[in-house]
């Protein structure tokens, strides 16, 4: 297998098992709050240990001396696992992939801001296409019942976010960020737990918890290791999957229809991301 085949598969492998999250959210009955302490938990404890294997400790204590960009992204990732299961809890599944699948447009007008690298008319293009599915998507929160602005202000907030902490650890490019991320999680849940009532989770669905931790393992690793053998372009085009399945998969097991303008307003984000990238992709190669 080459290089480009196994970063394919295994970047895939991460896209497709971080599609289930958003109906995990919706499947165990608990406290957003105590779902996200578990999520991170659960991921942050297995991630840890796979750090600690294959890359040993020295690997975190990096991670750890890199200044304020590496804690900008270090705080930034603890607080996406609440942010994203508190907008799962309080709007449509499909409202919050679609936001947060807009954050390479933010991920570009930082780079602007902050690095002095110029926006291509390929990514105005896309931003303009983007904008207007935005649009639509909001215009119809109004006319779902499972939507609200207060959800995809949270999810706007959590691309927004993580737009600026991915262009900050930039400035850190030569060191692994990996370690950070089980760092981040387990973080999180430490933050949490005097908030929360961990024990409230019926015997029931412990499984549940368990399966959720597992599939955000699998793809916290999956996506940090697929990128080092593809392009950019590619793992972006990968990580749209979630935004095409997960509404779909919320749709068939919890019957969570999205709305004619979330899947308006989502085709129109997803395909102008989804041409933008091959563009680039075909450019490169």
């Amino acid at each position: 297998m080459s290089m480009q085949a196994k970063g394919l598969l295994i970047t895939m492998m991460g896209a497709l098992l971080v599609v289930p999250d958003s109906l995990f959210v919706r499947l165990i009955d608990a406290d957003p709050l105590v779902i996200a302490f578990w999520r991170a938990v659960t991921s942050g404890t297995a991630v840890l240990v796979g750090v600690l294997v294959w890359m040993g400790p020295r690997a975190v204590s990096a991670s750890l001396r890199t200044g304020w960009h590496g804690a900008l992204y270090i705080v930034v990732l603890a607080a996406s696992g609440v942010l994203f299961v508190m907008a799962v809890s309080l709007t449509s599944v499909a409202n919050v992939v679609i936001i947060i699948a807009t954050m390479p447009v933010f991920a570009a007008i930082f780079s602007r801001i902050f690095l002095g690298e110029p926006i291509s008319r390929r990514m105005v293009l896309t931003m303009l296409f983007v904008i207007v599915g935005l649009a639509i998507v909001a215009y119809g929160t109004g006319e779902n019942a499972t939507a609200s602005r207060s959800g995809d202000a949270l999810a706007l907030l959590l691309t927004v976010s993580f737009a600026a902490a991915l262009t900050a650890v930039r400035r850190v490019r030569d060191v692994s960020m990996v370690p950070a991320v089980p760092v981040a999680f387990l973080a999180s849940a430490v933050i949490l737990w005097p908030m929360v009532e961990p024990m409230s989770i019926a015997q029931d669905q412990v499984w549940l918890v368990l399966l959720h931790g597992a599939f955000i393992t699998g793809s916290s690793i999956g996506l940090a290791l697929g990128p080092r053998y593809i392009t950019s372009a590619e793992v972006a085009l990968l990580i749209l999957l979630e935004t095409v399945l997960a509404p779909l998969l919320a749709w068939a097991v919890v019957g969570e229809d999205p709305g004619r303008w979330a899947l308006a307003g989502g085709a129109i984000v997803v395909g102008a991301l989804g041409v933008s990238n091959a563009v680039a992709l075909l450019r490169r190669r």
